[in-house]
């Protein structure tokens, strides 16, 4: 994006254990044939495609998870990438479970950076400010807004997980991960799955 530039110092990121972005499988990750990607973040898809070549030494054959029944249907060799929720409602359901932000924590001795705030070159100082402004009255009221949401009432701790495995703080180290996995320059394009 050479008409954009990462503005705040806010992140999307993770020091350890996201929780929420897992290769699963009954298989140890060495014997998987077929990984089967979540849509919902193609930072995670490119994530696992990393991870795959640079620690786990597999090159699978890659398919989008566009069926959740799958998951309840999985062949021998298969894994399947989760992102999000749906992670903690299987929480326990495979023999093997693979933390994305840890493997590369472990892999690279660096956080990750899932997401980040960018806007165009050139965006007016006012606007970022105000951004920056609104992501701090967030970060500073993680407690209060899960109250408002309704998220006690969960079966995992949402203020554990918003405040202890995501980071929100756009360091250098961060900034370091997110240079690493951009160097990388790799590229997983997923095919439709087979029948």
């Amino acid at each position: 994006l050479k008409s954009a530039e990462i503005v705040t110092e806010y992140c999307i990121g993770a020091t350890g254990p996201v929780r929420t972005v897992v290769l699963l499988c009954d298989c140890p990750v060495s014997d998987v044939k077929r990984v089967f990607l979540d849509p919902h973040s193609q930072t995670s898809v490119q994530l696992c495609g990393y991870l795959a070549a640079h620690r786990w030494g597999i090159a699978p054959e890659w398919y989008v998870l566009d069926d959740y029944g799958r998951l309840d249907r999985a062949a021998e060799g298969d894994a399947f990438l989760l992102i999000g929720d749906k992670v903690f409602d299987r929480e326990g359901r495979f023999r093997y479970s693979y933390d994305l932000a840890a493997e590369w924590k472990d892999a690279t001795g660096l956080p990750f950076v899932f997401a980040a705030w960018v806007a165009r070159k050139g965006t007016p100082y006012e606007i970022v400010e105000g951004l920056q402004h609104a992501l701090t009255f967030g970060v500073e009221r993680i407690y209060e807004a899960v109250l408002e949401a309704g998220f006690d009432c969960k079966p995992y701790d949402a203020y554990r997980y918003l405040t202890v495995n995501i980071d929100y703080i756009f360091d250098n180290q961060k900034h370091r991960a997110l240079r690493k996995f951009w160097d990388a320059g790799l590229k997983i394009s997923p095919r439709v799955n087979p029948g």
